[in-house]
């Protein structure tokens, strides 16, 4: 039993949900597929240059807001970042280039807490370097092989398969050819594997 995770790292209710899964579907033995991709090409196509929660500010608001309370409420620190939403090309470049590792679940919270809870800039290879090292990896390995044409592609063609499934938004859980989107449907999506 198997579920995809389709996060971007600039997507805040992608945050919560990175923090959650792999526990939870630890403890319904169902394996995780961590599939990173970008939602500006996503976002670019429905005529959006920028995160819907900055172009509709009442809707930025309430998100912010929603973040503060699921985030107090599930015991994981928030701080808005000043930059939003921070670009997560390489980030998600290194996940893509060592998907199959063990430590990528340990990667992905720590990117993530480095931009929702530190106020980090994620884009810088300095950041992703701590993240790294702190999780004992050779970072500058890791670092050069995530700027190869195979880990470029791999992103390339992860954002144009999240397109073709009807992926719109982060954070998405995909079953089989279900598709489950937002933080609060990993519970579903998580029952949907285990029938």
């Amino acid at each position: 039993m198997k579920i995809e995770f389709w996060f971007e790292f600039a997507s805040t209710y992608s945050y919560p949900a990175a923090m959650r899964i792999e526990a939870l579907a630890a403890s319904r033995a169902v394996q995780v597929v961590w599939r990173p991709f970008l939602l500006g090409p996503i976002f670019q196509q429905q005529g959006w240059n920028d995160s819907p929660f900055n172009i509709y500010q009442a809707k930025g608001r309430y998100m912010w807001r929603d973040m503060e309370r699921l985030c107090e409420r599930q015991d994981i620190p928030l701080r808005k970042p000043s930059v939003f939403p921070r670009n997560g090309l390489l980030p998600a470049r290194v996940v893509c280039a060592h998907s199959e590792q063990a430590w990528v679940p340990g990667f992905v919270r720590a990117i993530y807490r480095a931009n929702f809870a530190e106020d980090a800039d994620i884009s810088s290879a300095a950041i992703v370097e701590q993240c790294l090292t702190a999780l004992g990896q050779d970072a500058a390995t890791i670092l050069a092989t995530s700027q190869t044409p195979t880990a470029k592609d791999k992103l390339k063609a992860q954002t144009a398969e999240a397109m073709e499934r009807g992926i719109f938004g982060a954070p998405s859980f995909v079953v089989g050819d279900e598709l489950f989107w937002g933080n609060d449907r990993l519970e579903d999506a998580l029952a949907w594997a285990r029938r």
